[in-house]
């Protein structure tokens, strides 16, 4: 009998991905299944970069991540150049390797932060020249706001909207000085060697390599991380592996990203301020918890991994590390949580 073919894109069946796999996907892409031997460069390109809005933020991710890590190597990192600190994805402040400071940064030029405006952007385009010499040692921002009021009359003194451009289209970042464990309470900002790469081609590696880091990932996943509407980057999902979630959501990914086992051990972690792998909030944070991590000033809580999803948030005042849990855990997972706090206690200190 002949047999009736069904066209070839119905015939595609994309692999399901619980969300247990997802869970294990993320956490072993992002270093937290098991520390890694890695150097602070090329583990900050690992991961794609760490949140340090608030300063030593990626020191603490970059201790849960790495074998025998120490404060002193991401100081070196930084004082050689090797690592910078900068505004970039979304408007907030992260630490990256150098190429990638570069490679982002010409991504993300069609993803300015809401709060700088077109206007603003044209205001800062002709003077980003005159801004990068000045700034070619690091000054402070009172510093660049007495330059820029004397030079061209303008002021970055109020709302951070002019700031922000000022920072982005000049390719300013933080001195590295200002970045060290122990920075001084005045920051200053430094502009950093730059080159122009064709924008297109680099949104296509960024794709990539945000879901080498954090994906699967749907569409809006990357949007969110990065910034840029999805217009911006639909043509860099060519060619990628697509899996569904188990919602029915299109997944994207990057080639031979590791998908562990869903029963893959994950070990206790601690996460800083901020960290990234929480702004896909469904991977690791139960939704019965989101309110007491995620305030409503956009304050993301220090926070533990047990088996891989959020269990609580910690805290470090005066020499001490303490813990809050969301809810009773087995007595071995309470002895491996006390176990890695008194490691992290004693490094803190």
């Amino acid at each position: 009998r002949a047999r009736t073919l069904m066209p070839l894109a119905y015939c595609r069946m994309e692999r399901v991905l619980s969300a247990r796999e997802l869970n294990r996907a993320t956490l072993a892409r992002q270093l937290l299944l098991e520390r890694a031997r890695l150097r602070v460069p090329r583990a900050v390109e690992r991961i794609a970069g760490l949140q340090a809005q608030w300063p030593p933020a990626p020191y603490v991710g970059l201790w849960s991540r790495l074998e025998g890590f120490r404060r002193e190597a991401l100081e070196r990192a930084l004082l050689r150049g090797t690592v910078v600190r900068g505004v970039l994805m979304r408007g907030t402040v992260h630490v990256l390797s150098a190429p990638d400071y570069v490679l982002f940064g010409a991504a993300l030029d069609v993803a300015p932060p809401a709060w700088v405006t077109p206007e603003t952007q044209a205001r800062v385009a002709p003077l980003v020249a005159s801004i990068r010499r000045f700034t070619a040692v690091p000054k402070t921002r009172a510093e660049i706001n007495d330059w820029l009021e004397r030079e061209h009359g303008l002021s970055i003194a109020g709302p951070n909207g002019l700031w922000y451009a000022v920072r982005l289209q000049g390719r300013i970042v933080h001195s590295a000085e200002s970045s060290l464990w122990k920075a001084p309470q005045r920051p200053s900002f430094v502009a950093v060697d730059y080159r122009d790469l064709d924008p297109e081609a680099a949104r296509a590696q960024l794709v990539r390599r945000y879901l080498a880091a954090f994906g699967p990932a749907t569409r809006a996943d990357i949007s969110k991380w990065s910034g840029m509407r999805v217009r911006d980057f639909t043509a860099a999902l060519d060619g990628l592996r697509r899996f569904r979630d188990e919602q029915g959501a299109e997944l994207y990914d990057a080639p031979r990203a590791p998908l562990p086992p869903r029963d893959s051990p994950a070990p206790v972690r601690f996460l800083p301020k901020w960290d990234n792998t929480l702004l896909d909030r469904t991977r690791l944070l139960p939704e019965e918890y989101r309110d007491a991590v995620v305030r409503t000033n956009a304050d993301v809580e220090q926070t533990f991994l047990v088996d891989g999803l959020v269990a609580g948030t910690w805290r470090f005042k005066d020499g001490r590390l303490t813990t809050t849990l969301f809810a009773a855990l087995p007595r071995t997972a309470r002895r491996e949580l006390e176990d890695e706090a008194a490691r992290l206690e004693a490094w803190l200190r």
